[in-house]
């Protein structure tokens, strides 16, 4: 007989295994070659990855050499924004954020060596994750996928389009086609996922895979949630020496608001009248005619700075010069994508009319914005229950209410009627007010202010029905978070229901306009 055919010569050996803190450089290496032009890992992510969930990471070899890889981590993806980013979602990409007792494993980067490609590495990748899934009786696997081919057709067709056509088998993507092949199924499509990814044109599908053995172990449930920032700006007013100046205050504290990613910030009732302290017009009705020649440049600053920093803002009020000389105090809305709307002040204080001839808007306006239906009613109308409940009728979510007020009497009449209005209609209402003074400017020679937010008095809301508060009569900010979805459950099911027990049978609000 003929010696035995020594079939160890033509064996190969691959597996899919566990990294390790020796694989790093490898995985790096294979990195580079994979993304070009991409922002690649670092040593201190990888680390980080396998000290925080050593077992969500894999690599796959080939004979002793690693030739594809991929993390994970698991998180509650119910908690993460419908616009989360990568970044979002991977801490910037050190897990830290990884949750043990989360229900998702999110996948964050899967790759092959270009050289070993079509060798089904990538699947048995796949399949990999798709065990760590059952290990942890997981209920999906979430991904953020590349559509690194779309660049060729963005000109042609939008996303959303691509997406279809690659899912027909219309046109050839490999990560969209591969994923579909592996049995996720489209959620939606993220802009702005990965900022690098040029391929994508920044793009990502957001893909799921159901683990069909999971098993719920836990009573834990999940309430949506609509969650808005909201920062309300203490400013103090204080001698200048010119518009720019000024200009350069606001700037401050929109980009202090922009850096904790608030949705709304808002300044104080005629917080323009700073402006007078360089003007040099003793006259009160005089001066405020001067205050007015600089709306041009007030529109312009908030608009550029809305649109610059992403972020809403209600730029306090301005008095503003309009037809038959008629001076109005206007509360302007300038929104982060460019457009601007205007609420004039419906009722105007005897010192008002006395210093400077201020005339009376008529109209209870309500804005829609990328956070809900909101309201402003300056600083005297939220002394005013029927302006309220009003813009509650319309919708309104959130009321705002600049303020400017010399003493406490006249702040605590702020405050206790907008709190009064947050109970009455079930709604947020925020107040932002002006301290220091301005000794050589008539009628505004001294300030008293305790900005707040308030909530309505139920058990998911703060304690006090107060969201935060600042310091009285110091310059500061105040950051907090109200969520919508909260106020809709409270409204339908909330120990009490005081827009449902209304009696329209008894009573009721003629709104004239």
């Amino acid at each position: 007989m003929s010696e035995e055919f020594d079939l160890s010569q033509f064996e190969k050996s691959m597996v899919i295994r566990q990294t390790t803190f020796s694989d790093i450089e490898s995985i790096l290496e294979i990195q580079r070659l994979c993304f070009p032009g991409m922002d690649p890992w670092e040593v201190a992510h990888l680390r980080s990855h396998l000290t925080i969930f050593p077992e969500g990471q894999l690599v796959a070899e080939l004979n002793g050499k690693v030739i594809g890889s991929c993390s994970s981590l698991i998180i509650n993806f119910d908690e993460y924004d419908d616009r989360h980013s990568w970044s979002d979602v991977t801490d910037s990409g050190y897990i830290t954020n990884h949750n043990p007792d989360g229900y998702n494993l999110y996948g964050i980067e899967v790759m092959v060596h270009p050289e070993y490609r079509r060798m089904k590495v990538g699947q048995r990748l796949y399949e990999g994750r798709k065990d760590i899934a059952r290990q942890f009786n997981l209920k999906s696997i979430i991904i953020g996928g590349r559509i690194p081919n779309y660049h060729k057709h963005s000109n042609e067709m939008p996303p959303r389009e691509y997406v279809t056509a690659v899912s027909r088998h219309k046109i050839y993507d490999p990560v969209l086609t591969f994923q579909l092949m592996n049995g996720f199924t489209l959620m939606r499509i993220n802009p702005n996922y990965l900022p690098d990814d040029k391929a994508s044109v920044k793009y990502a599908t957001l893909m799921e895979w159901n683990n069909v053995d999971y098993i719920p172990l836990s009573k834990r449930h999940f309430k949506t949630s609509y969650p808005v920032r909201i920062c309300a700006v203490q400013y103090m007013m204080r001698k200048i020496n010119s518009f720019e100046e000024f200009a350069h205050q606001c700037e401050y504290f929109v980009d202090v608001a922009s850096d904790a990613q608030s949705d709304f910030v808002v300044f104080p009732e005629i917080f323009t009248t700073q402006l007078m302290s360089f003007l040099d017009e003793p006259s009160p009705s005089q001066a405020v005619r001067k205050l007015t020649e600089y709306t041009p440049q007030y529109m312009e600053l908030f608009a550029d700075l809305a649109v610059r920093y992403n972020i809403n803002i209600i730029a306090g009020s301005h008095f503003v010069e309009e037809e038959n000389e008629e001076i109005y105090n206007i509360a302007y809305l300038f929104h982060r994508d460019g457009g601007i709307d205007k609420q004039y002040k419906i009722h105007i204080t005897p010192n008002e009319r006395k210093w400077w001839g201020i005339s009376a808007g008529d109209t209870v306006q309500v804005f829609d914005t990328d956070c809900g239906k909101i309201a402003i009613q300056i600083c005297y109308d939220i002394e005013f229950p029927e302006l309220a409940r009003i813009a509650t009728d319309m919708g309104a979510n959130i009321i705002f209410s600049p303020f400017c007020t010399e003493d406490r009497q006249g702040y605590l009449r702020v405050r206790y009627c907008a709190q009064a209005r947050a109970v009455e209609n079930q709604i947020y209402t925020v107040i932002s007010g002006t301290v220091g003074n301005l000794p050589q400017t008539e009628n505004m020679d001294i300030q008293y202010a305790q900005s707040a937010i308030f909530a309505p008095s139920d058990f998911e809301f703060a304690r006090d029905g107060i969201v935060g508060e600042t310091e009285p009569n110091v310059e500061m900010v105040l950051i907090g978070d109200v969520d919508l979805e909260i106020l809709r459950r409270q409204r339908q099911d909330g120990t009490v229901k005081h827009l449902k027990d209304r009696r329209h049978d008894v009573y009721g609000i003629d709104y004239k306009k």
